[in-house]
């Protein structure tokens, strides 16, 4: 399963209220520390479907939602569960490091 984009029309119904966990990635076109993680966030995504879900918002198109969750540095990955940011993750990492980082969400 691809990452899915987020806006905030659709943001309550794909990140607040999912059953699952969900990784939000904020990130830019122009970032490119967030280009280097969007495909290593593609091979989680469809390593652990169904497990979690990853879905990206550009920060300069939704700047709102953004602000709401304090991001200040992309790329920053925040991890819903119920509603809420349970863990955020700032910075590029390798693969290992994400995963590690993921485990207890990764099932």
């Amino acid at each position: 399963m691809a990452t899915e984009k987020v806006t905030a029309a659709n943001f309550g119904d794909v990140v607040l209220k999912s059953t699952t966990p969900v990784l939000v990635d904020f990130w830019a076109e122009w970032c490119g520390p967030c280009r280097a993680v969007a495909p290593i966030l593609e091979e989680i995504s469809n390593e652990y479907s169904g497990k979690i879900k990853i879905v990206k918002l550009n920060t300069d198109e939704e700047g709102t939602i953004a602000m709401k969750y304090g991001i200040n540095s992309i790329p920053t990955m925040n991890v819903f569960v119920g509603g809420q940011v349970v863990k955020s993750i700032v910075g590029a990492r390798p693969k290992p490091a994400l995963v590690r980082e993921l485990a207890e969400y990764l099932g």
